[in-house]
């Protein structure tokens, strides 16, 4: 597979030859997950539909729910401004993430609490 060269020109990849891709629920605009592309990771993604990714732990692509059965239908692909971060709406089957959860974003734990932030 070949990523169209006219997309591949707008994307700026990191030192590795990646780029971002933050993945929301079309249904509930939920953030769900961050993980990394590379050209074919991203090309398969388009191709199939199926949220297909790069381990940079195992240097290899991986599907989302090729073990596990909780697959993404690729509703949109968009890429940022900066052209460095794509974001894929998607339909998630069962937990987004690795731990069973929903969302990997779902803990107890934040930065900057909303209430905090109007009044510095």
């Amino acid at each position: 597979m070949t990523l169209d060269p006219a997309l591949s020109d707008r994307l700026k990849r990191n030192a590795d030859g990646l780029i971002a891709a933050v993945v929301v629920e079309h249904s509930t605009s939920d953030v769900l997950m961050m993980a990394w592309m590379n050209d074919e990771a991203l090309e398969r993604t388009l191709t199939t539909r199926r949220g297909t990714y790069y381990s940079r732990s195992r240097q290899e692509l991986w599907a989302k729910g090729e073990t596990s059965g909780h697959v993404q239908h690729v509703r949109e692909v968009r890429i940022d401004c900066d052209g460095d971060t794509v974001l894929l709406r998607v339909d998630q089957t069962g937990p987004a993430c690795h731990t069973g959860t929903h969302t990997c974003f779902d803990t107890d734990e934040r930065l900057l609490l909303a209430d905090e932030s109007e009044n510095p």
